[in-house]
């Protein structure tokens, strides 16, 4: 199906266009590139976004294979449009040493396995537990905000050889987590991703 783009979006992406030239970009980077910088109406991003076009086409084609989507809350599972996603923060709870945020993705990891793209754009708690599991994911997008821990667990997302999507600073979100995957969401299937 076909996504219908409103005038105020593509309006919203022309003046995006006007100002930066993203033109250089492989074509899945472009659009997770671009599709942040929208959601936050942040141009920094285009030079704090650290993300690989290989990286991409993988979780491109998985995600359009059926890969679940697990997000870290519910504020980024309701910017996601075309997929349901796997949050088990309300069945997480706190305890010594263990946030509900990473309790939660341990909750998810136990239900979704390998293979999952993981959306986290709240908690660095989430992300850090997320590098301690075996999850074997197909990306983690990893945008999480704050200025405790959060520009250290996406360093250390990079550090870990994992596919992925993080920035440098410590800004993020949920909206611009959000965006990252729906980006790949958007991006037709090319012909050399199709089975």
């Amino acid at each position: 199906m076909n996504r219908v783009i409103h005038p105020i979006e593509q309006e919203s992406f022309r003046r995006l266009r006007a100002r930066l030239d993203t033109s250089a970009l492989a074509p899945l980077s472009r659009a997770v590139v671009e599709r942040v910088i929208h959601s936050a109406a942040d141009l920094d991003y285009a030079a704090d976004l650290v993300l690989a076009e290989p990286d991409l086409v993988r979780a491109h084609a998985a995600l359009h294979a059926g890969a679940p989507v697990v997000v870290d809350v519910e504020m980024v599972a309701a910017g996601i449009t075309r997929r349901d996603t796997v949050c088990r923060l309300r069945d997480a709870v706190a305890g010594p040493g263990l946030t509900r945020s990473a309790h939660a993705v341990r909750l998810a990891h136990e239900q979704v396995g390998p293979g999952a793209v993981w959306v986290i754009g709240c908690a660095p708690t989430a992300l850090e537990e997320l590098l301690t599991l075996d999850a074997d994911p197909a990306l983690v997008i990893g945008l999480p905000v704050g200025f405790v821990g959060a520009a250290e667990s996406k360093a250390a997302l990079r550090a870990s050889g994992l596919p992925a999507v993080s920035n440098v600073s410590e800004k993020g979100g949920s909206a611009v987590a959000a965006a990252a995957l729906n980006a790949l969401l958007y991006h037709p299937i090319s012909t050399e991703e199709k089975p």
